[in-house]
């Protein structure tokens, strides 16, 4: 059964993030100075990490993230990088480089709450989901095909894959690192690393818990899975992806923050 880890990041903080200010995808806002030591740092906490493939939006924010990131990698500073416009950050039309609190008043005046309201020329939380389950599904499909033509042969670098996770993200007491019945299998075929935007991955989330029936951590609980992750947030995930099955995910860590907290206390 092909199985991979997917760790989906926040992109750093820009300036607008700090403003409070909606940027979607009509204000491509690079990466502020904390933004760019912000991926720097997430870059340094997963330096160990061996990942076989790398996706981001296509976005300045985020491009400018996961070469951040890249460039701190001991095994994949040369690593390509495939942006994809389904990894865009949901569409806020007329809102787009307004403040949060005018989208909110936008809003209240339709008798809506936020963010199930969608303002005029914006996607809704649905479309947005049918690009993340469309983006998923494709990514199941790329791994089947390499696990199948790979057919575990020599050199597989499966073993190698999950002990450099396991490094970062080690067992923790409530058996995080584990795997499931479901997910348990001899070895990881791929480890992926997606950079993406905070409502998106929201929504890509929700899917994963609502639609696939994600596996929760004890200590994680639907709140956390369905809030919006924080500036370089790093969230994992092992996928089983069988031909002719639903997909089976585990959530081991998510919106993780232990390099920020690092960088924090440096002097």
């Amino acid at each position: 059964m092909p199985r991979f880890a997917l760790m989906v990041v926040r992109h750093g903080e820009t300036r607008l993030n700090k403003e409070k200010v909606l940027q979607g995808q009509g204000v491509d806002e690079p990466l502020s100075a904390a933004g760019v030591q912000q991926a720097a740092a997430a870059g340094r906490f997963l330096s160990g990490v061996v990942f076989t493939h790398a996706f981001s939006s296509d976005l300045t924010r985020t491009k400018q993230t996961i070469h951040g990131i890249l460039g701190e990698s001991k095994f994949c500073r040369h690593l390509p990088v495939t942006y994809d416009l389904r990894l865009r950050e949901r569409k806020y039309g007329i809102a787009e480089g307004k403040a949060l609190s005018e989208l909110r008043a936008m809003a209240r005046a339709a008798g809506e709450q936020c963010p199930a309201f969608t303002p005029t020329g914006g996607e809704t939380l649905a479309q947005v989901k049918v690009r993340g389950k469309d983006f998923f599904q494709s990514l199941c499909q790329l791994i089947r095909e390499e696990a199948a033509a790979a057919s575990r042969g020599p050199g597989s670098p499966s073993g190698c894959l999950e002990a450099s996770l396991a490094e970062v993200v080690p067992l923790g007491q409530d058996g995080s690192w584990a795997l499931t019945s479901q997910a348990a299998g001899p070895g990881l075929d791929a480890s992926v690393l997606v950079v993406t935007h905070g409502a998106y991955m929201r929504n890509l989330f929700d899917y994963f818990l609502t639609d696939l029936k994600c596996a929760l951590p004890a200590a994680l609980g639907k709140f956390e899975l369905t809030s919006v992750s924080p500036n370089t947030g790093i969230s994992l995930f092992l996928v089983c992806c069988e031909e002719g099955q639903r997909p089976t995910l585990q959530c081991v860590c998510m919106n993780l923050l232990d390099h920020l907290q690092a960088t924090a206390g440096t002097p």
